[in-house]
């Protein structure tokens, strides 16, 4: 099951980079265009606009697997670890909540633009609400499992990071080297 789980969220790295990809390649072909030969791809700042949000939207959910959204717990850290496993089960219900308004919300909104097409592409703009019930489903699943491994004593909260503090937290927890010699001059 954990090959299964890794393998989809490599598939969604890889589809992030391609829909990056497409995004730069438009664009800059666009403008290219535009300059150089008085022409222009007409679908590209709609197909840009539509990769631009599902790249956001699949970014989203890779963030919430490994856990890299920033965020404060300084209060979490000076509270008994009682009280903070209760404050960490409602803030995530609290998540979970918010997550299933954005599910709710993201398929009532496909269904009724699921008729209306994009001006210059003719796609549905299904496919544009769609992103949110992409994001919504993982999110909501990656929140019950953290809140079932929190409930149940899997996750510590004394010891786990469950939000960065910083940007540069992340770009270390990304670099052990960089991390490992600026450990070592503190």
């Amino acid at each position: 099951m954990t090959r299964i789980i890794d393998f989809y969220f490599f598939a969604l790295k890889v589809i992030i980079a391609l829909l990056l990809a497409g995004m730069v390649v438009l664009v800059f072909g666009n403008v290219v265009l535009r300059y150089a030969f008085n022409q222009g791809i007409t679908v590209s700042e709609e197909l840009s606009r539509v990769f631009f949000i599902w790249l956001t939207f699949l970014g989203g959910v890779v963030a919430m697997h490994e856990h890299g959204h920033l965020g404060v717990d300084s209060l979490l850290k000076r509270l008994p670890p009682a009280a903070a496993k209760i404050a960490v089960l409602l803030g995530q219900a609290l998540m979970l909540l918010a997550t299933w308004l954005l599910i709710g919300g993201s398929w009532t909104q496909t269904l009724i633009n699921l008729p209306a097409s994009m001006p210059a592409t003719g796609i549905s703009m299904g496919w544009f609400y769609g992103a949110g019930i992409a994001f919504g489903i993982p999110t909501f699943l990656l929140i019950l499992w953290d809140m079932f491994q929190v409930a149940t004593g899997r996750i510590d909260i004394s010891t786990v990071q469950l939000v960065r503090d910083s940007e540069e937290e992340v770009a270390l927890d990304s670099h052990p080297e960089v991390a490992a010699a600026v450990a070592t001059k503190a």
